[in-house]
């Protein structure tokens, strides 16, 4: 099928906004559509550049709102989704874990059954269709910090750096059990299991995809870098969850928005496929990176700020260690980071010392009411 009509969810969002980007921007002959509640993580400013564009479509709507959900299916004739919109930070999910379960489990439930009811009514049924519905590392919980030094990782990839250390010897597999630990990731587990159960119960042509941090530009400041690069700007304290040894692997956004498309278009539908970084930093190792590289790039004294770093009470259930293998998406599709991290981290940093205005409308909220204003008569 030549012709796709692709909804795209949570494309207002961090991950979701570059994901819209790359296929109108690609794929001219695609309507894209971008489906957004515009929630405190949704920014419409993040897509100012192809908002005109012909092939490129916005609709303000809930995921919950099954009704409008299954209108826009029809409206847009879609025959491709890849689901991105959720409620995705961990602290907030703990302060508030009904709102998680209601937008990353129900909301996700109303979409598998529009496109059900919708794609079963259509005369060629499941064919050319697929639901793509993008989930997280955590669902697979923690693994063990075995090598607190870090050792040289298993992986090699043309984006492996100095730093490309492992601090464990276990990975993060598609065969891996779910161990959620957090609201937030009990709510995505649960999400990915309704989508498999979609595809297992009614044939629908689905494929998952469990992704590690992602790091990059228009990220929401609640998330460590970008919250960090604006407080070591502003010369704000940084806190750091308790001795800052917890481990992530990290991800320029951008290549992961390469890796849905390229999974979108050749991944088998009922797999599931982790993309990671190959790249494990320690929290607080990445904190003193920044410090470094904001420093650096403002004329100050190497290391000025760093003794802006505060060390706080760990939060409840917090992780020790992620790490994907991405072996399978590498070995099958042939994708591989094509970033170094602090090369990334670099380009990062540049970005939101270069878009302060960006960054004090998201801070301050203005771009809330902006488009509450423009979409409450619509």
């Amino acid at each position: 099928m030549s012709k796709r009509n692709i909804l795209i969810t949570g494309g207002a969002g961090f991950i979701g906004s570059h994901v819209v980007r790359l296929f109108v921007n690609k794929y001219p002959q695609y309507n894209i559509v971008n489906l957004d509640k515009l929630t405190y993580a949704g920014n419409l400013a993040n897509l100012k550049d192809i908002e005109d564009r012909e092939n490129y479509f916005f609709e303000k709507a809930d995921i919950c709102d099954f009704n409008k959900v299954l209108e826009i299916l029809k409206k847009y004739e879609i025959n491709g989704i890849i689901h991105l919109a959720a409620e995705s930070h961990v602290d907030r999910s703990i302060k508030d874990p009904f709102t998680f379960a209601q937008t990353n489990v129900m909301g996700t439930l109303s979409m598998l059954q529009a496109a059900k009811i919708y794609w079963e009514s259509t005369p060629e049924k499941y064919t050319g269709k697929l639901f793509y519905h993008i989930s997280t590392d955590e669902v697979y919980g923690s693994l063990a910090l075995t090598n607190p030094e870090g050792i040289e990782s298993p992986f090699t990839t043309k984006a492996s750096s100095d730093h490309h250390h492992a601090y464990g010897t276990e990975f993060f597999k598609e065969t891996n059990k779910y161990q959620p630990h957090s609201p937030y990731s009990a709510s995505k587990a649960s999400s990915d299991h309704f989508v498999r159960a979609f595809h297992d119960t009614y044939g629908m042509p689905t494929i998952v995809t469990n992704c590690s941090n992602n790091y990059g530009p228009y990220q929401f400041p609640e998330k460590l870098i970008p919250l960090f690069i604006n407080n070591i700007r502003h010369r704000k304290p940084l806190p750091v969850y308790g001795k800052g040894e917890n481990v992530r692997d990290w991800l320029f956004v951008e290549d992961h928005a390469r890796a849905i498309d390229l999974i979108f278009h050749k991944g088998r539908p009922a797999e599931t496929y982790n993309i990671g970084g190959f790249n494990e930093w320690k929290n607080i190792d990445i904190v003193r990176l920044l410090v470094k590289t904001v420093d650096r790039l403002l004329g100050r004294k190497e290391n000025e700020d760093a003794n802006l770093i505060t060390f706080i009470t760990d939060r409840p259930g917090h992780d020790m260690r992620y790490a994907i293998d991405s072996r399978k998406l590498q070995r099958e599709l042939g994708w591989e980071p094509s970033l170094q991290f602090e090369e990334g981290i670099e380009k990062t940093v540049r970005w939101y010392l270069d878009n302060q205005a960006w960054m004090d409308n998201v801070t301050s909220g203005d771009y809330q009411k902006y488009y509450e204003e423009m979409y409450k008569n619509r």
